[in-house]
C-alpha cells in the first residue's frame, strides 16, 4: 500500500472577498503523478504553495509525513545572483565527480543542450545575476532535478523550454521514483507525465483518474450528467473531446472509463475544421499568392541562420514552425513581416520575398505591445473595430469576442493597466483578430494563457479563413491548429516534416548521436596522426587566445550593461526593441569568438 506523503484537510483560503479554496480536502501518496489545471486566478498556484507549506491556509491544515524530502519549483527562483551556475547546480563537487554522475550529465544535457552549457557566456562558470528570467528558471529546475526527493512540486516547469527540452523533461519525470504535483498549461506534457488530474474551479478541486485526455473525457461526461447551464463551455469541452478521440493514438492515453460514453458524447460533433471549405474561402480573400520566397537568406546581425530557402506560403496554409532555439524561426517571421509591411521594399539579407497584393498581415510577436493603461478592455478592442467577420457567415461584436476570450461583462470595464500578463496577451490577440487579417503570424501565442483560454483560442482559429504560421513550444497547440509542420534544424535549411513533431524529435536525436559519434571518433585517433605544431604556431595561438579572451570579457560587460538598460526602459517598446537588436548582435559576436577560441585551444 502506497505511503501517504501530504494531507490537505478542509482547507480554505480567501483573498479580499473571494474564496480561492473553500473547504478543500485531498492527499498525495507515493507514486502519484498529479497534474493541476484551471483558469488563471482560480487558485492553482495558491493550492500548491499551501501543499508545500510555503503559504498558510486561513482554516484547515496541511500535514507532511515525517522526514519528507520535498523539492519545489516556484515561479520566482531564490538563486544567489552573485553565485555561478556551477555553485548553484553542482555545488562543491569536483569535475571528475559530477562528470562521472550519469544523472547530472543527463540533466545538464537535457536542459542546456550539453555539459559545456552552450548559450551561456562562461558555461558553468557564468554568474547568475545578468541572466534572463528564462535562463535562471532552467538553472533552478536543474538544481531541483539533480537532488533526490520524495515529492516534487512544479509550477509551470515547461515555461522557457523548447520542444526538445519539454520532451526530455517528460521522459525524466516518468522515470523518477519521486511523487509529482505539477501545474502546467502544456496539455501534451500532462498526457505524457500525469496519471491523475486536479481541476481547480471556483473554490473547489475536482479529481480525475488518468492524464489530460482522460480528464477531458471524464469532465465532458460529468457535465453532461449534471446538465450544466454553461452551454458555451460545454460545447468547447465537447469539441476538444472530439479532437482528442479522432486524433493520432500517440496523442491520447487509454481512457479509464467507458469508451462508449465518450463516443456517444461526440456523435453529433463535426470535425474541428472543414479544411476544404476554409481553403476555398481563403483563396477568394487572398488570391493565388501569399508569400513566395526565392533563394532567401535570413540573418541575425552577422550570423547566417537560413541559406538559399525557396518556399511558398499559399492561401489557407496552416503551418507549424519548430526548431532549436536560435535556428531562425522568429527571424524568418520578422523578415516576412517586414516585406509585407513595406510593400515588398524591405527584403531579407539575400534572395527575394514576393508578397501577394491582397495580404493583410497580423503579427503577434513575443513582446506584448503596450496599450494605454487607462483604456478599458472593451474600449481597447472597439478602437480597432466594432464588429468582426469570422468567415462562413459568422459575425461577432467586440463584446461577444471579448467574452469568447474570457473577458466577461464585468471584466470588459477593467482598465488595461490592471490586467495580468496573461490577460494582456489575450487582449493583444483579440485586437489582432478584430482587425480582420487574412494572414496570421503567431510567435509563442500560448505564453501565459490557461488551458480554458487556449481551447477558446483554438475554437476561434478553427473557423478562421486565411493563411497562418505558428511558432510554439506547446506541442498540443501546434498539432491542434495547424495542418503541416516545417522545421529549422540549425543547418540553414527549412524542411517539411510529414510526421510532424515526432519526426522532428527523431531527426534531432539522430543529429546529436551523429555529432557525439564524430567527437568520439576524433578522440580515438592516435596522437601520432595529429600534425605536429611548430613552436611558433603554438606561440601565435596562445597570443590570439589571450586577445580573444579580452574581447569576450568586453562583450560580456556590454551584454550586462544592455540587460540593465532593457530593465530600465521596460515600458518603452521601441527602445527595448532597439536594445534587443544590439543584444542579439553581441550574442552572435560572442558565439563566433567562442568558436575561434575552441579552435585555437587545440593548437595551443
Amino acid at each position: 500500500m502506497a505511503v501517504n506523503l501530504v494531507n490537505v484537510e478542509n482547507v480554505t483560503k480567501v483573498y479580499g472577498t473571494r474564496a480561492l479554496l473553500d473547504g478543500v480536502s485531498l492527499g498525495v501518496s507515493e507514486g502519484d503523478r498529479i497534474g493541476v489545471v484551471g483558469r488563471n486566478g482560480d487558485g492553482k498556484t495558491t493550492m500548491i504553495r499551501m501543499l508545500a507549506k510555503l503559504e498558510d491556509p486561513d482554516t484547515g491544515r496541511v500535514t507532511h509525513s515525517g522526514g519528507l524530502r520535498l523539492g519545489v519549483l516556484t515561479q520566482h527562483d531564490s538563486l544567489d545572483p552573485e553565485a555561478t551556475v556551477r555553485h548553484e547546480v553542482i555545488g562543491d563537487l569536483a569535475d571528475h565527480e559530477w562528470a562521472g554522475n550519469a544523472k547530472i550529465r543527463d540533466v545538464l544535457t537535457g536542459l542546456f543542450g550539453g555539459l559545456d552549457m552552450p548559450g551561456f557566456p562562461q558555461g558553468l562558470d557564468t554568474v547568475i545575476g545578468p541572466l534572463s528570467g528564462g535562463e535562471r528558471r532552467r538553472i533552478a529546475l536543474a538544481k531541483l532535478l539533480i537532488d533526490e526527493q520524495d515529492l516534487v512540486v512544479l509550477d509551470e516547469p515547461t515555461n522557457h523550454l523548447d520542444v526538445e527540452g519539454i520532451a526530455w523533461l517528460a521522459k525524466h519525470l516518468r522515470e523518477r521514483r519521486s511523487a509529482l504535483v505539477c501545474v502546467t498549461h502544456d496539455r501534451w506534457f500532462l498526457d505524457q507525465v500525469c496519471t491523475r488530474m486536479w481541476d481547480v474551479q471556483r473554490g473547489d478541486v475536482f479529481e480525475y483518474e488518468g492524464g489530460y485526455s482522460d480528464y477531458v473525457f471524464a469532465r465532458a461526461e460529468r457535465e453532461r450528467i449534471a446538465a450544466t447551464e454553461e452551454t458555451k463551455r460545454q460545447n468547447l469541452v465537447r469539441k476538444e473531446l472530439a479532437w482528442l478521440r479522432r486524433g493520432a493514438p500517440a496523442r491520447t492515453s487509454k481512457p479509464r472509463f467507458r469508451v462508449e460514453a465518450a463516443n456517444e458524447l461526440i456523435a453529433d460533433v463535426p470535425p474541428p475544421r472543414d479544411s476544404s471549405e476554409l481553403m476555398k474561402f481563403a483563396s477568394s480573400r487572398l488570391g493565388k499568392t501569399v508569400f513566395d520566397l526565392e533563394d532567401v537568406t535570413v540573418q541575425a546581425g552577422p550570423k547566417v541562420l537560413l541559406k538559399h530557402v525557396t518556399w511558398q506560403l499559399g492561401p489557407g496554409d496552416r503551418i507549424g514552425l519548430v526548431g532549436v532555439n536560435g535556428a531562425g524561426k522568429t527571424s524568418l517571421l520578422r523578415d516576412l513581416a517586414n516585406a509585407a509591411y513595406s510593400d515588398g521594399e524591405q527584403q531579407p539579407a539575400g534572395g527575394h520575398v514576393r508578397v501577394g497584393r491582397t495580404v493583410k498581415l497580423a503579427y503577434l510577436s513575443q513582446e506584448v505591445a503596450e496599450l494605454d493603461p487607462t483604456w478599458r478592455v472593451l474600449e481597447a478592442v472597439q478602437r480597432v473595430r466594432e464588429r468582426v467577420d469570422l468567415g462562413k457567415g459568422r459575425e461577432m461584436t467586440a463584446g461577444q469576442l471579448c467574452e469568447t476570450f474570457g473577458f466577461g461583462k464585468e471584466k470588459q470595464w477593467t482598465p488595461v493597466g490592471d490586467l495580468s500578463g496573461g490577460e494582456r496577451r489575450r487582449l493583444q490577440l483579440l485586437r489582432l483578430l478584430m482587425d480582420e487579417p487574412n494572414v496570421l503570424f503567431l510567435d509563442e501565442p500560448t505564453n501565459d494563457l490557461d488551458i480554458e483560454t487556449l481551447t477558446q483560442l483554438e475554437d476561434v482559429l478553427d473557423g478562421w479563413p486565411g493563411s497562418m504560421i505558428v511558432i510554439s513550444h506547446d506541442r498540443f497547440f501546434v498539432e491542434r491548429t495547424t495542418d503541416r509542420v516545417f522545421a529549422l534544424l540549425g543547418d540553414g535549411a527549412l524542411r517539411m516534416l510529414p510526421r510532424g513533431i515526432d519526426e522532428y524529435l527523431e531527426r534531432r536525436r539522430r543529429m546529436e548521436e551523429a555529432a557525439a559519434a564524430t567527437v568520439l571518433a576524433a578522440a580515438a585517433k592516435p596522437a601520432a596522426e595529429a600534425p605536429e605544431k611548430s613552436a611558433a604556431d603554438v606561440r601565435a595561438a596562445k597570443k590570439e587566445l589571450q586577445k580573444i579572451e579580452r574581447q569576450l570579457d568586453k562583450v560580456s560587460e556590454k551584454e550586462t550593461r544592455l540587460h540593465a538598460r532593457i530593465a530600465e526602459n521596460a515600458t518603452d517598446f521601441a527602445k527595448v526593441a532597439e536594445l534587443d537588436t544590439e543584444l542579439r548582435e553581441l550574442a552572435a559576436q560572442r558565439e563566433e569568438l567562442e568558436m575561434r577560441w575552441l579552435e585555437l585551444a587545440e593548437d595551443a
